[in-house]
């Protein structure tokens, strides 16, 4: 019984297909000009336009105002909003309540004591993601392929699903899940060729070792 896979950060008609053939369940796609991943409103929505019912499309923004999430939200076929910046409890519960759109809130962690404010955002958000914090005077909140120490999030349990991410890779995914226990993984950097270029077959394997995993 694997994992459910997100791929994240597809700008490109041929890895949003290559995604869905590998059994993807959920496709990000990345609002934040800082990102090499990141995409137009309107190049996000005719990519959104032949992805399949069932599978999750996925608007990753970083402290977005009203008048960004009013356009992704009114131009695109988005599913679900994914909070990746420092937006507070407050925030997923205005969002969630602007919208009507499932909010999935991006945690980052690098020690011990980043694991408690995982029950801050558990009671309002509809999914966690999990994710190594980025380093001091990153650009990116995400995305930077570094993983944390998965243990400080070993057999978790919160009130609502989590995903985890950071550094994940084709090679290492199934060793993740195992140690965690995650029943979702989610991926950017681990399945490029280079800084925002997806590689269709590393796309394949990690779906593959996902799935597979124990």
């Amino acid at each position: 019984m694997g994992a459910t896979v997100k791929i994240c950060g597809l700008s490109d008609a041929q890895h949003v297909k290559a995604a869905v053939s590998a059994g993807a369940r959920y496709l990000g796609f990345v609002f934040f000009p800082k990102s090499p991943r990141n995409v137009s409103i309107e190049r996000a929505a005719k990519l959104m336009v032949d992805v399949p019912v069932g599978v999750a499309k996925v608007a990753l923004v970083v402290n977005a105002d009203d008048a960004l999430l009013d356009r992704i939200t009114s131009e695109t076929l988005v599913d679900m909003v994914q909070l990746h910046g420092s937006e507070s409890p407050e925030r997923v519960a205005q969002v969630k309540a602007r919208y009507g759109l499932p909010v999935m809130k991006a945690i980052g962690i690098a020690g011990p004591e980043d694991v408690a404010q995982i029950e801050r955002y558990a009671g309002v958000a509809d999914q966690l993601l999990i994710d190594a914090k980025a380093p001091k005077g990153a650009d990116l909140p995400g995305g930077n392929g570094i993983a944390f120490d998965w243990r400080l999030v070993q057999r978790k349990y919160w009130p609502c699903p989590w995903m985890l991410a950071g550094g994940l890779a084709p090679d290492n995914v199934a060793e993740a899940i195992r140690l965690t226990g995650a029943k979702q993984v989610d991926v950017s950097s681990g399945v490029e060729s280079a800084p925002g270029i997806k590689d269709d077959r590393l796309i394949a394997a990690f779906c593959a070792a996902a799935h597979a995993a124990n």
